[in-house]
């Protein structure tokens, strides 16, 4: 049986991107890359979201997460991911 996987995705929007999702894409990576995961994780960009205002936003398997910053950026993977580690 295949194994289940998670999946992130990144608003990719102008707004989140001048919010400093290019920051977040980042850490997330290496995120993943420390934690072993990165094979577990489909991790990929995403069209405007349409919460331009409250960005940066990701969405981690179908729950929309609005206003990253990079400081509680690894808390929230942490959270949200903990299932697979």
């Amino acid at each position: 049986m295949p194994e289940s996987r998670f999946e992130i995705q990144i608003c990719l929007g102008s707004s989140c991107f001048s919010r400093g999702n290019k920051n977040l894409v980042k850490i997330i990576q290496e995120y993943l890359k420390k934690n072993h995961i990165d094979d577990k994780v489909v991790f990929k960009g995403s069209r405007c979201m349409g919460y331009c205002s409250e960005g940066p936003n990701l969405v981690i398997n179908g729950k929309i997460i609005k206003g990253i910053n990079a400081a509680e950026a690894e808390a929230i993977l942490d959270r949200e991911l903990q299932n697979i580690k």
